[in-house]
């Protein structure tokens, strides 16, 4: 009798960590389905010597093409695993990078324009990622908050506190 109290005392005290099962998720599951397209007004800028003048003249190429785009609130509170790429918002003395946005492409937010905001999540870390390391995607893993927050790169619909960053790899065969 004792160890079957014993052992369901111990279930429902381990029942919430069952309850928190990391999802591993990709971009396209960030926007709701019901969501209209988000067809682009114009192509990222890959040639940087012209940057300068796009951004001079206030044109298009600097302003995000869906800076309030829907999310879906049911990610909420979920423990999550997302590829992408690291754009750096806060760097220590160290080199290491502990604030920053992840995004699903190489040089969004850089090449302009940024994703809209529903393609782009703002993540906070005390670990810290080595500035030099960021020409590579990443594993981040940690709980899911669909909250809007701005930064001087891009309007953003998710947040995120990592709880582990590990360099993203593709899956043996």
């Amino acid at each position: 009798m004792r160890r079957a109290l014993l052992t369901a005392l111990l279930l429902t005290l381990a029942s919430p960590l069952w309850a928190a099962e990391l999802r591993t998720l990709n971009w396209q599951e960030l926007i709701p389905k019901d969501a209209p397209p988000q067809v682009p007004q114009m192509t990222p800028m890959h040639d940087m010597s012209q940057l300068g003048d796009a951004l001079s003249e206030g044109g298009a190429a600097s302003l995000q093409q869906f800076p309030s785009a829907p999310v879906v609130k049911e990610m909420d509170g979920q423990q999550v695993k997302i590829p992408g790429y690291i754009v750096p918002l806060d760097v220590t003395e160290e080199g290491r990078v502990t604030e920053f946005l992840l995004v699903p492409y190489f040089g969004a937010c850089i090449h302009v324009p940024p994703p809209p905001s529903n393609q782009i999540i703002h993540v906070t870390t005390e670990l810290g990622v080595l500035l030099d390391a960021l020409y590579q995607p990443f594993w981040i893993e940690g709980p899911l908050k669909v909250e809007h927050s701005s930064s001087e790169l891009a309007e953003v619909g998710y947040q995120l506190a990592a709880d582990k960053i590990y360099p993203y790899e593709l899956p043996a065969n």
